[in-house]
């Protein structure tokens, strides 16, 4: 679970590895009569999540991260697809920019310095273990944590949470969001139905009424096979192990 620093860009390496990312099913699919998410309107706590992208905020899309908590104020978490795949490494040149609505990026883009998967991910994209940490460079002098706040991590509070689930689809400028309810996919995933999860939310946070972390888009099928039922590894001793190792 040590962490492992983001190599320099390589072009067609990148390339390759977005293209899989990109094709990848990163959202929810699901039942008749399911609510469909909404454009989410701007807040202090809706800005805390932002788009993963390579290079700059106008890049190709990758994914969504948000900003959880840490001791050192620079950590994102998001889905382990979003920034490793097994075949071919880990995504290089990539950038967090939250907040980020219609081109605009109101607390600037973030690099991405390094990366913590579980061995069990790195060995073979076991979907049991798709989760991933991630730390960003300081800008200007500052943490990404600082600059728009951060959203404790939750472990081990089970199935049936309201939570609310902000992402970015790669086809939008703005974030789409739904209000939940989870429920258990199996003893170790867990699942949400709502539509309009397409790519690029992959690695979109749950979130609590009290603003805790307990999922983020992805596990099972890479986080869904359609837009209107969703995925995810479920946060128990497995990610607080993970997060330790992160903030080691």
């Amino acid at each position: 679970m040590a962490s492992r620093p983001v190599r320099s860009a390589r072009t067609a390496r990148t390339a390759a590895l977005a293209a899989l990312l990109l094709a990848a099913g990163t959202g929810c699919g699901g039942q008749d009569g399911a609510p469909t998410a909404e454009v989410a309107r701007q807040s202090a706590a809706r800005d805390r999540i932002g788009t993963l992208s390579i290079h700059t905020a106008q890049g190709p899309r990758a994914c969504t991260a948000s900003v959880v908590q840490s001791p050192r104020h620079n950590l994102l978490v998001t889905a382990a697809h979003c920034v490793q795949n097994h075949r071919i490494g880990l995504l290089d040149g990539l950038v967090f920019t939250p907040g980020y609505r219609n081109g605009s990026t109101p607390y600037g883009t973030w690099p991405v310095r390094s990366v913590t998967v579980d061995p069990r991910w790195s060995a073979g994209d076991d979907p049991e273990y798709d989760v991933a940490f991630v730390t960003v460079d300081a800008v200007d002098g500052r943490q990404v944590e600082d600059a728009v706040g951060g959203n404790p991590l939750g472990t081990g509070q089970g199935f049936g949470l309201s939570v609310s689930v902000t992402g970015y689809p790669n086809e939008s400028d703005e974030p789409i969001t739904c209000a939940v309810r989870t429920s258990s996919q199996s003893a170790t995933q867990e699942r949400f139905d709502c539509g309009g999860y397409t790519d690029g939310t992959s690695g979109s946070p749950w979130v609590t009424e009290k603003g805790a972390v307990v999922g983020v888009i992805g596990g099972y099928q890479e986080g869904g096979d359609t837009p209107s039922t969703s995925y995810s590894v479920a946060f128990d001793q497995r990610i607080a192990d993970l997060y330790r190792k992160a903030t080691a």
